[in-house]
């Protein structure tokens, strides 16, 4: 067995599909077959079932690719260290991102991170469950997160950014809107409200917000992403609360501000003893702003 042999199970896995992992890996498919009937033959457990549409992961494949995945992470930190150690920024840096957060910085900071490292690649996991991203602590795939609260088993290194603000969304000429003043989330009670996918963060925030304030309002729609939530409520669906720095850039003027203020801490953690392309990263994520609804007022920078 080799570790090549690993990326061709998980690609199939990923992929679910020989004729698909085969285009993706850059390989002729009955070579990556017989890979993987090789592979099996070691292992002495069938690790697929082929199926007229593609291929499923057995029991004892999902037993063997959980392990395989760790083994990879391994040997592509080994390889990015060791490259790191001789001035050479390469390999792959992987982080998963909570819904929301960093909307704005962290595009900056890995606009910033690429023209210094441009050989390093960067795989982001965006806005998965609770459970995904518990998956993936768990198998060791990641080298950073950027969350409001460490998952469960999470035992990175945490390092503050800043505080995140939420401001309340309505559509302009809303008779709500405040003039001078803030809104509190009781002023939206009789109100539709744009909410988010189900088991995300984000959905789980703001239920426990109006069950805290006593409030049960209407739901009118979900989204999977915070800018379509926004532009919903531009159309006049709506209403919605938001991170402050997740709001689409045109949108700013849709936003308004929540009395009291709604804050959660922005933390980005770090697995143990990181190596140079984490500690670059780490380095241009705290040059950027992360201070609350200002952000709603900046421009970009470069």
């Amino acid at each position: 067995m080799n570790l090549r042999q690993y990326e061709y199970a998980l690609a199939v896995a990923e992929e679910g599909s020989m004729t698909a992992a085969a285009e993706r890996l850059g390989v002729t498919q009955p070579s990556l077959s017989q890979q993987i009937a090789t592979l099996e033959k070691h292992l002495g457990v069938q690790l697929f079932t082929r199926t007229p549409s593609g291929v499923t992961v057995t029991v004892a494949g999902r037993a063997f690719l959980a392990e395989a995945e760790i083994a990879t992470t391994a040997s592509r930190r080994a390889i990015t260290a060791a490259r790191a150690a001789g001035g050479e920024l390469t390999g792959e840096l992987v982080m998963a991102v909570h819904m929301g957060l960093g909307a704005r910085q962290l595009p900056q900071a890995l606009g910033q991170l690429r023209n210094r490292h441009p050989k390093l690649q960067v795989t982001l996991y965006e806005e998965p469950d609770p459970a995904e991203m518990e998956r993936l602590v768990r198998q060791g795939s990641l080298d950073m997160i950027l969350v409001h609260h460490f998952p469960a088993g999470c035992t990175f290194d945490a390092h503050p950014l800043g505080e995140e603000n939420y401001v309340a969304v309505l559509p302009k000429g809303h008779p709500l809107r405040p003039v001078g003043a803030a809104l509190r989330l009781e002023d939206l009670a009789s109100e539709g409200w744009i909410r988010f996918r189900r088991a995300s963060l984000l959905d789980d925030y703001l239920a426990r917000l109006l069950t805290n304030t006593g409030l049960s309002p209407h739901t009118v729609a979900r989204a999977s992403q915070i800018s379509t939530a926004v532009r919903l409520v531009a159309q006049g669906l709506g209403v919605t609360v938001v991170p402050a720095s997740a709001i689409p850039e045109g949108f700013e003027e849709l936003a308004c501000p929540l009395q009291p203020t709604l804050t959660e801490p922005v933390l980005v953690g770090v697995r143990r003893n990181p190596g140079a392309a984490e500690t670059a990263m780490l380095d241009h994520l705290n040059q950027q702003n992360w201070c609350g609804t200002s952000l709603l007022h900046q421009p970009a920078t470069d």
